[in-house]
């Protein structure tokens, strides 16, 4: 059966960026949930935000995964999506779950760094919001088949890491 090797985690943990370069090393097309969500809509992610309500995003968020089909692909998440179980459901029919855990400081350091707009932290204490979401989050999180400790090191060797966890056959790292 062709199974996708679906990546989640906070925004920043890498989950575009280790998700195309996973792509190229396991010759499987790679999708982003965020940026289909942008072409169905025709709007960037911080106006489909700002114009419709994290409620109405997150349902387009889900029925982007229930439209796909299982094969062999890379899919990048956004960082909320494993809010809703529907989504593990949809998650689960497409193929693997990898967590890409990030340590929170380093997830500052790039996000200060990221020319990205991110809607849910646009506040003055931006930090204080990331740690908390991610404590809310971290056991959604866990629920991934593998949980993957992401280094702060170059791309390349981090991906070549993840691909050789993502062939292995069992569930488990």
């Amino acid at each position: 059966m062709n199974r996708a090797w679906i990546l989640v985690g906070m925004m920043g943990a890498g989950k575009s960026s280790l998700g195309r370069a996973l792509s190229q090393l396991a010759e499987r097309p790679f999708y982003d949930t965020d940026t289909l969500l942008q072409n169905r809509l025709g709007r960037t992610i911080s106006q489909i935000f700002q114009t419709y309500g994290e409620p109405t995003f997150r349902d387009h968020e889900s029925s982007i995964l229930r439209d796909l089909e299982a094969s062999e692909m890379v899919l990048a998440t956004g960082g909320g999506i494993v809010l809703r179980d529907e989504n593990w459901d949809e998650m689960r029919r497409l193929g693997k779950t990898c967590y890409l855990r990030v340590a929170p400081a380093v997830l500052i350091q790039r996000l200060e760094k990221s020319r990205k707009k991110r809607p849910l932290l646009e506040t003055e204490d931006w930090e204080g919001k990331l740690q908390s979401m991610l404590c809310a989050r971290e056991c959604f999180y866990e629920r991934a088949d593998v949980i993957f400790d992401v280094p702060n090191e170059d791309l390349e060797p981090v991906a070549q890491r993840l691909f050789e966890i993502m062939i292995r056959p069992d569930r488990t790292v």
